[in-house]
């Protein structure tokens, strides 16, 4: 049986991998896919994919933000650039586009982090919203986009640490997105039962 079910709301997903090396071809991108494959298992959306490849340009990014956007994109991922060197640029790209900042999103993915990595606390990811999208920055790495999101599980799947994506389908909800829903084996949403949607008989 597919994950996907019929009476969900479909959705634009914006993904961006920012990187010098990989735009020009130096080596293969390696967070489009990741972000893709991951969303996918995670959503039970029909989910429709903007992708954006670029360099650790400012305006650049910034630009393609907007654009994502202005495309009804309800959430737009990032992926790259949010380190401390000189062409890490991704978290003041994203804020330049800012119309309200939500911090809970960086703090929590540093908590995570930290359980792995003490360089962790060098990671800047923010997330913002811009009109009616959650902007969120990720790590570079696949293995760190994935328990960013996920969260950790313990050996029999339960949740230890929260990933960030339990909250974002509520944050859509909230500023007049689509309904996501989640598959539950992969990252619980949660919603006060007052937001939860009834299920179709």
């Amino acid at each position: 049986m597919s994950m996907l079910d019929p009476v969900t709301d479909p959705v634009t997903i914006g993904i961006v991998s920012i990187s010098d090396r990989a735009s020009t071809g130096v080596y293969e991108d390696k967070g489009l896919p990741a972000l893709k494959d991951w969303l996918t298992s995670a959503l039970r959306n029909p989910i429709t994919f903007e992708s954006r490849l670029i360099p650790d340009e400012q305006a650049t990014i910034s630009q393609a933000l907007i654009d994502l956007v202005d495309a009804g994109c309800s959430l737009v991922l990032t992926t790259g650039g949010t380190g401390p060197a000189l062409r890490d640029v991704t978290p003041e790209a994203t804020l330049a586009v800012a119309h309200k900042e939500m911090p809970g999103f960086g703090e929590q993915m540093r908590q995570i982090s930290l359980r792995f990595v003490p360089t962790a606390i060098l990671s800047r990811q923010v997330a913002v919203i811009r009109d009616k999208s959650l902007i969120i920055n990720l790590p570079g790495q696949p293995k760190s986009i994935q328990e960013t999101l996920e969260g950790l599980k313990d050996a029999d799947g339960k949740s230890i640490v929260p990933g960030i994506f339990a909250a974002v389908p509520y944050c859509v909800d909230l500023i007049g997105g689509p309904y996501l829903e989640t598959n539950d084996a992969v990252c619980k949403g949660f919603r006060p039962k007052s937001a939860i949607r009834p299920k179709a008989a």
